[in-house]
This record gives structure tokens, sequence and C-alpha cells, in this order.
């Protein structure tokens, strides 16, 4: 425990010292009056007990139960809309600094100083994470919640800007149940467990977490770096162990990218920094963006560590491209897919195409120049419909490359065809990628993808 639990967890003690007992002991006592106590105690010490108790009172309850949570959220935190319009009437008429206020407090949810009420508790930072993952979880069902969304994501902001995180380098060093949650978290490339988390971690490999103080122990997000010579096109071959093959059909435009042995005092011939996978920990804390900074910082770690580093790339998958193929197969138009490319792409269907040369050779270039229009052109409103296209075009990258078969397990095979894609970070070209791709919707895009499209 820290010394900032150490000392929330002793005001607590001390404030339920001043609870009264009959208060304590009341099992008829519910979680909306421990709410409404919290809301009106006025001080610290007490405060901070009751928020104790919440904390508990809500991880006791079953899922249906909190859905009637959030219900009483909406119904008795929420904005009265008459007093808002009472204040609003009020600095119509008088635009002075105290009907300002009033204003301001009329439209903030009561719900708002609860959650940060709540956030006293020992553990209160982690419970409100883990209530918005729960909130997430059933908004599809309940829509009229997103409100409460939208209050607790807003706290979540700010309380978990740049500011406050810290940027950790894990190794094989650090602590066995941080490590553990490593294996648990990975988002992108499933571990095996400890051997596989070890060559993970291995001298020419780094890993990087955010941190944050409220949560011990906890990462916010990783990422996982490869040193290789080259750019690299295959993930299996990527995470293998050095000196393992990688079973897979070759395909014509193969590129074969040189993984360096573990790095010793005279062997550093390593020119490329390879991110292959960036997770979220968090379920609570989603749409809350880390991962720009993270590659940022980490960006200047691994400068600041080997000198002799000349390009940054991420060799990432592509999650939405199987379901938009299977969507634009269903349509009438034939503009973007001939009848005769539409009978080649049923080899599809067939569990293990990608392990037969013909079948690949049928759909290597077919698929590689679907999976670049879907890249460029493919939208959600005026932004890439590929979420990890998003995220890394509006960092500043840029489309380099893709990879034939850089995928084949399962997953990779399930949703992009076995197929990876290369993000460019050109640090001279990021900020100049970014403000184009923000204020004009341009992607950038090596020559490469531009001649597939």
């Amino acid at each position: 425990m820290t010394k900032f639990s150490e000392w929330v967890s002793s005001i607590a003690e001390a404030g339920r010292e001043l609870v009264p007992r009959k208060n304590r002991q009341d099992k008829s006592q519910n979680l909306y009056s421990l709410c409404q106590e919290l809301c009106s105690s006025k001080g610290e010490a007490m405060g901070t007990a009751i928020a104790h108790d919440v904390v508990k009172a809500y991880m006791n309850l079953g899922e249906s139960e909190r859905v009637d949570f959030f219900y009483m959220l909406l119904t008795e935190f929420s904005p009265d809309p008459a007093d808002i319009l009472r204040c609003a009437e009020a600095f119509k008429l008088k635009s002075d600094r105290a009907n300002y206020k009033a204003l301001s407090n009329a439209i903030a949810a009561p719900r708002l100083h609860l959650f940060r009420s709540i956030n006293m508790a020992p553990q209160g930072t982690a419970t409100l994470i883990h209530m918005r993952r729960d909130l997430l979880s059933v908004l599809g069902d309940y829509p009229q919640f997103v409100g409460i969304d939208e209050d607790l994501k807003h706290l979540l902001i700010s309380w978990f800007n740049r500011g406050f995180l810290t940027l950790e380098q894990i190794c094989w060093r650090t602590p066995a149940h941080i490590l553990e949650k490593l294996i648990a978290y990975e988002a992108v490339h499933e571990m095996s467990g400890w051997d596989d988390l070890r060559r993970r971690l291995a001298d020419d490999r780094r890993c990087f977490a955010f941190f944050h103080p409220a949560l011990e122990d906890e990462p916010l997000i990783f990422v996982e770096v490869a040193l290789v010579k080259g750019m690299a096109g295959n993930v299996q071959e990527l995470l293998a162990k050095p000196g393992a093959a990688s079973p897979q059909v070759k395909s014509k435009s193969s590129s074969a990218v040189k993984l360096i042995k573990p790095l010793s005092s005279d062997q550093e011939d390593f020119d490329t920094a390879i991110f292959y996978s960036i997770s979220n920990c968090q379920e609570g804390l989603k749409g809350i963006s880390f991962g720009n900074f993270l590659i940022k910082q980490v960006v200047l770690e691994l400068r600041h560590e080997f000198e002799q580093l000349k390009r940054f790339a991420t060799l990432s998958p592509i999650p939405g491209f199987r379901r938009w193929l299977n969507t634009e197969l269903k349509q009438s138009d034939l503009s973007l897919i001939s009848e005769e490319e539409r009978t080649h792409l049923e080899i599809l269907q067939h569990k293990e195409w990608h392990k037969d040369q013909e079948s690949c050779d049928i759909l290597q270039p077919l698929l590689t120049r679907l999976c670049a229009h879907y890249l460029a052109n493919a939208k959600k409103g005026t932004e890439p419909l590929d979420p990890v296209a998003r995220f890394h075009l509006g960092n500043g990258a840029q489309i380099a490359r893709l990879n034939w078969l850089g995928d084949t397990s399962a997953n990779g095979i399930k949703q992009s065809a076995g197929l990876l894609v290369n993000y460019v970070y050109k640090l001279k070209m990021v900020e100049q990628n970014h403000e184009a791709y923000v204020n004009n919707g341009e992607i950038a895009m090596s020559a490469e993808i531009q001649k597939l499209l």
C-alpha cells in the first residue's frame, strides 16, 4: 500500500468513529441513503468513511441491482430542469457573477458531486472505473443512461490527464503480480503464458506502460516494441523464439525482416522499432486516449537509449476489414468488386484457405487492393472506418505497407484475412500529417499504397 493510500485509509477509519453506530449496523441502510448521506456530509473524515461504505455497497451489488443503481442516479441525481430555467432567467436579467455561479451549479448534475465524494474513499477511483465499465456494458440496452456516462467520463478525463501519468518500463524484473496483468490484459496478440511473456521482454524487446498513482500496480495501457533490422511484416515471426521457423505460405511479394539476436555490447545491428501491440487495460477508461501520449513518449525513450534507430513503425491489425468486406459483398453494386472477383472471394469460406498456395495466388492481389481501399476510403463519418487506422493516422502516422498473411492466427484470419499493416511515424512529418488529417481529412500514405488504389 502506498503512503497516499495509507493516509486515505487512516482518514476513513477516523471518520467511521464519527458515524453513528446504529447507522453502521442497520441492515436496512441501502445504497441510496448512503449516497444521500455522502452528498450532505460536510466533514472530510466522516465523508471518507461514508464513501468507503458506498464503495463496499456498490461492489456487492448484483448485475440487475446495478441497473437499479443507475436508474437511481438518473432519477435522483440529475439536474432539476425547473431550477435550470429559473437560474437562466435570473442570469438573463442580470448577468453578474452570482447568477452565473447559480446557473452553473444548477446545470451540474448532483451525481458529479457524488462521484467526487466516492473518489475520496480507499479504492474509490478504482470503483468509479469499475462502475463505468458496468455502465458501458448495459448502455446499449439503456440509452437513457448516456448522461451518467458523460458525467463519469468527464471526471475521469480530468483525473487521468497526462500530468498524472507515469511511464514505466516493464521488464522481467518487474514484480510478478504486474507481469501477470500484462498476460491477462494483452488484447492484440494473446500471450500463451510465462514463456511467451519472457520472449516479449527479452533484450531485443521493450515494453512500456502508463500508471496512475490512484491505481496501485494497475497498468492503464502498455505497448510492446520489437527492435529489428528493416520493416517487420509477420507477427508470428516477430513473436517466435530466435531461430524458430514460422509456418506459413510464402507470398510472391513477401519481404523478410531480420530478427536480431538478444542484444550484446558488440552486436546492436537493428535500425527499426516496431510497435506491434498496444493494449488498453481498463475497460472503464474506454474513450479516454492515452495511446498518443504513450507512443510519443516511448519514441523519445527509445531514441535516447538507441541512437541508431532510423525508423519507428507499427505492425498493426486491421480489425474491421473482413466485416466491411462481408457487407460490401451483400451490395448489388459491382463497381468495386466484379462478378469474377466475387466468385474468387468465396475461397475465404474454406477454413484453411491460407495454407493453399493456389488459393493465395488468386486472393493476394484482390484482397490487398480491397484492403487498401478499405483503409483509405471506408469512412465512419469523416474519419476512417477502421479504429486502428483512426488512432494512428490521427497521431500523424502514414499508411506505409500492407503485409500479406502477416497474421495467420485464427483471429488474424477471421478479422482481416491475415493482412497486417505498417503505419510509419516519420518524425519530421508527424505534425504535418496530423494537421492535414484533423483539418482536411487527408490520409498520409506511401507510394506503394497509392499504387494499390
